[in-house]
C-alpha cells in the first residue's frame, strides 16, 4: 500500500488517477522565424495518486502549475513527458498514449469546472443548450429525454426550470457557476477537475458552491481534484492536500494534519499568512518569505524553494530533495524537515 493510500478510510486503494513523472514545458519563441529560445517549466516530474471518492486539494501560489496539472490529467494539454493512468475497471489506461479519437469515449468519465463562470459559458446560446451540449455530443439523450435530463440537472444544482430558455448574461456569477457544474455532471463522470471554482465569486456565494460540490460528490460518488489558492477553502472541502511550488510538489498530507502540523517551510509560511478573524488570537510565529518567486523559465538548481527558504544550506542548492513519508500519509520534499520539526530522520 502506498503512503497516500494508507490515509484513506475507504477500503478501495486502487487509484482512479495516477500520475508518473508528469512534466509540461511550454516553448518560448521569439524573432521573425518564431524560433524556440527557451522553455517555461510549468510542471516537472510530478508523481501523484488520486483515489476513488476523495477530494484532493491542490494549492500553491499563482503560476506554480496547479491548473496545468489538471489540464494535463484531462489531456486538454498534452504533457511533455510522463504518464497519466486512468482506472477503467480493467487494466489502467495511459491517457497520454491515446489519440484524440480514442480519448473521446473516456471523456465522459473526465470533466472540468472552469475558474471563470463569465468566460466559460457561450453568451450566444441558452443555458439549456449549454447543458445539453455534452449529452448531444456523446449521443446520450435526444428529443424529450434530452429536455427532461436538462431539467433534472437544473434541479440538481439549484436553478429554476425557466433557466432553460435564458442566456448567461441574465444570471449572477454564482448561478453561472451552477450552470458550469450542471454541464460537468451531465454525463455522470467519475472524476472532475474543479479549477478554482469559487475564486471569482463573492465570499457570500462561495460557501453555497462548495456545499453544492460536496453534496454532489456524496450523491454521485464523485472524485475531485480541487485546485485553489485559498487555503481556507481547501481545508473545508479536501480529504488530502497537495502543496506545489514552482512546478514541483513540496508536501502531501491528510487535510487536517497538514493544517495542524505542516512540515515543509513553504507550507508553514503559507499557513502562517492566513488572516485570523479573531483579534484576540495572534499567530505564535509568522514565517515571512524573502525575495521573489523565481522565473519558471529558469528554475533554480537543487530544491526550487532554496532561494527563499530560511533554512537553506549548500545541499539544498545542489541536490533536489526526494519525497519522504515522515508521518503516516504525510510526505515532505525537503532535506531539513526532521531538523525543522524535531522529527526522527527517515
Amino acid at each position: 500500500m502506498t503512503p497516500q493510500a494508507a490515509v484513506l478510510s475507504d477500503t478501495e486503494t486502487r487509484p482512479l488517477i495516477e500520475l508518473q513523472g508528469l512534466t509540461k514545458h511550454f516553448p518560448i519563441r521569439k524573432g521573425f522565424f518564431n524560433r524556440q529560445v527557451g522553455e517555461v517549466h510549468a510542471v516537472t516530474d510530478i508523481d501523484l495518486t488520486i483515489y476513488p471518492g476523495e477530494t484532493l486539494g491542490l494549492v500553491g501560489e499563482s503560476g506554480c502549475g496547479k491548473s496545468t496539472v489538471g489540464r494535463c490529467i484531462l489531456q486538454l494539454l498534452r504533457p511533455t513527458a510522463g504518464k497519466v493512468f486512468l482506472d477503467t475497471g480493467e487494466a489502467p489506461c495511459d491517457l497520454t498514449r491515446l489519440p484524440n479519437r480514442a480519448l473521446r469515449p473516456l471523456r465522459r468519465d473526465l470533466q472540468i469546472v472552469f475558474q471563470n463562470p463569465y468566460s466559460s459559458l457561450n453568451p450566444r446560446i441558452t443555458i439549456g443548450e449549454t447543458i445539453a451540449e455534452p449529452l448531444r455530443i456523446h449521443h446520450v439523450h435526444r428529443g424529450a429525454a434530452l429536455t427532461e435530463r436538462v431539467y433534472a440537472l437544473l434541479d440538481m444544482v439549484g436553478l429554476p426550470r425557466d433557466a432553460f430558455h435564458r442566456y448567461p448574461h441574465e444570471f449572477s456569477g454564482g448561478q453561472r457557476q451552477r450552470v458550469g457544474i450542471a454541464r460537468a455532471i451531465a454525463l455522470n463522470p467519475r472524476f472532475i477537475v474543479a479549477d478554482e471554482p469559487v475564486s471569482a465569486l463573492d465570499v457570500s456565494v462561495q460557501a453555497q458552491i462548495l456545499n453544492l460540490l460536496d453534496d454532489l460528490k456524496k450523491e454521485f460518488n464523485l472524485t475531485y481534484l480541487f485546485i485553489a489558492h485559498n487555503l481556507s477553502v481547501v481545508e473545508y472541502i479536501s480529504d488530502r492536500v497537495v502543496v506545489m511550488y514552482l512546478g514541483k510538489i513540496v508536501e502531501v498530507a491528510p487535510a487536517r494534519e497538514l493544517y495542524e502540523r505542516p512540515l515543509h517551510p513553504y507550507t508553514q509560511a503559507l499557513l502562517s499568512a492566513i488572516p485570523v478573524p479573531d483579534p484576540d488570537v495572534v499567530h505564535e510565529k509568522r514565517l515571512v518569505l524573502e525575495g521573489d518567486l523565481p522565473s519558471p523559465a529558469q528554475p533554480p538548481s537543487g530544491c526550487r524553494f532554496h532561494t527563499r527558504c530560511p533554512y537553506v544550506t549548500e545541499v539544498c542548492k545542489e541536490k533536489e530533495p526526494e519525497g519522504v513519508e515522515y508521518l503516516p500519509g504525510h510526505i515532505g520534499y525537503c532535506h531539513h524537515i526532521p531538523t525543522i520539526n524535531s522529527l526522527p530522520h527517515a
